[in-house]
């Protein structure tokens, strides 16, 4: 049952083919038997999810349960689970058990899905490559010696690895789209605002948009369809209609206007990689889609204003976790100064405590103007490309990466390649755009992610775009080595 897709296990749950729980034990054996290799999971919830699987097998019996009833699924470890350990992927929160859960989570309680297991990420979802987590590295299910992209490296992993069929996941910089690239499947981000952050532990305000991580576009929709909901307790989410995501996935995709950056095509990206997406988009003008090239002039400055403005906000953000209140606190501190450092110094890793420094740097007297108003300012232009271009194209379409996985330790001495790994995410969420990646072939043994940008609120759009290629190609049914074979 592992290699089946969401849409395949609510059909089967539906027809009594199988119950939950014994969907959800076969889960919890599989994730026991395999993740060890991979360190997809922090934790895993086998009572808590057998407990939701028996619940759900009795809505099942009634036959009127929600679409997601009795499904398995993950939640990246920053969602607050009540009662269930919430990390971050961090020392600082390594004891921290909420009293309650995040919305996210709520609304899939309430449509009968089962959680098994809190998944690995890089530590207060700052990285691009797993390889900050307090709780070890994520490996590659393409290849072990590989990273599987971050912040959500864990919930890319899990879904690649046939682990659990969807997970959450959250987006700053490219942190849903670039891992779903590395690790071969199908990520979605959707408008900022779209999804409520209530209970989601906070990097960066403006910049965090909850999503999902799933094997097809089909499964992202019904995914999405369950996440998204106006949440009155964050001020952020946006009261707007939510579309019934699946009833436009079959929809004819003759006469979309596809617009291509020639921004994103040039210096710094693998040829392998442009290859791929090339073809990709050549598949798309088979299908009745129509090119044209755009410009989004400002893109360049993407990467400068993002790494001034999340790590000012992360810097705010982070200022509550000192030692007092939860999460980790040093041993017999001399004095409150003496609690406050060690505690920040003991439970913060070097990549959160360099953008930390940073961002306190650019929010400080005498900075603030010259490099956190002006990075506003450079936002504002950076969104303006986009609502340009979107009055002449339906969808815009480039990498999601400008390589395919790379090897742990090849760029972790160097932030500012790390950095440059979500070269064509960061715009999105500078602008509050819905985005995905999806498969779009191979370049040697490893996955090439093609990258979906839509207009405001246009989810189903981007969801229909991906589900006609995926229908015509066979990118996204692509699986690890190590899965060869494996019934």
């Amino acid at each position: 049952m592992h290699n089946l897709t969401i849409a395949e296990l609510v059909k089967g749950l539906q027809n009594k083919t199988f119950s939950s729980q014994e969907l959800t034990q076969q889960t919890l054996d599989r994730i026991h038997a395999v993740d060890p290799t991979f360190n997809s999971f922090i934790s895993v919830s086998d009572e808590r999810a057998l407990q939701q699987a028996k619940a759900a097998d009795a809505l099942l019996a009634k036959g009127d349960a929600p679409t997601l009833c009795g499904v398995p699924i993950a939640q990246k470890d920053i969602f607050c689970t009540n009662g269930t350990l919430t990390t971050c992927g961090s020392k600082m929160l390594h004891n921290f058990v909420p009293p309650y859960d995040a919305t996210v989570v709520d609304n899939y309680n309430a449509a009968g899905a089962v959680m098994v297991g809190k998944t690995n990420m890089d530590e207060f979802a700052m990285g691009s490559s797993n390889e900050t987590s307090f709780f070890g590295s994520v490996k590659n299910p393409w290849d072990t010696n590989c990273v599987p992209g971050g912040s959500s490296g864990g919930s890319a992993a899990a879904v690649a690895a046939q682990l659990v069929a969807g997970a959450t996941a959250t987006d700053t910089g490219g942190s849903i789209r670039q891992p779903a690239a590395l690790c071969g499947i199908t990520g979605l981000k959707p408008t900022y605002g779209r999804v409520s952050r209530w209970g989601m532990i906070a990097f960066a305000s403006s910049l965090d948009q909850a999503g999902t991580m799933t094997r097809t576009a089909e499964d992202a929709a019904i995914m999405l369809q369950t996440m998204a909901s106006y949440d009155s307790k964050d001020s952020t989410c946006v009261d707007h209609p939510i579309d019934d995501y699946r009833a436009s996935l079959n929809n004819s995709i003759e006469g979309l206007t596809i617009g291509l950056p020639k921004e994103y095509f040039g210096e710094g990206l693998d040829p392998g990689t442009q290859a791929r997406v090339e073809e990709a988009i050549k598949q798309f003008e088979s299908m009745g889609a129509k090119v044209k090239e755009i410009s989004l002039p400002h893109s360049s400055l993407s990467v400068p204003a993002y790494y001034v403005i999340a790590p000012a906000e992360c810097s705010a953000n982070l200022s509550r976790f000192d030692g007092v209140r939860y999460g980790h606190r040093c041993e017999n501190p001399a004095d409150l100064e003496d609690l406050y450092k060690r505690s920040r110094g003991e439970g913060f890793g070097d990549e959160v405590k360099r953008r930390i420094l940073v961002g306190a740097y650019a929010l400080s007297a005498g900075y603030y103007d010259a490099y956190y108003n002006k990075a506003q300012k450079v936002r504002r232009l950076i969104k303006q490309d986009f609502v340009d271009a979107f009055k002449d194209v339906d969808v815009i379409m480039g990498p999601t990466s400008p390589t395919p996985a790379f090897e742990f330790g090849s760029k972790s001495d160097d932030p500012i390649a790390m950095y440059l790994e979500d070269i064509y995410t960061i715009a999105t969420n500078l602008a509050g755009l819905p985005g995905m990646s999806i498969p779009c072939g191979l370049v040697g043994d490893k996955p090439v992610g093609l990258q979906l940008i839509g207009n405001y609120f246009n989810e189903a759009k981007l969801l229909n775009v991906a589900h006609q290629f995926q229908q015509a190609t066979h990118f996204h049914t692509l699986a690890p080595q190590f899965l060869k074979g494996d019934k």
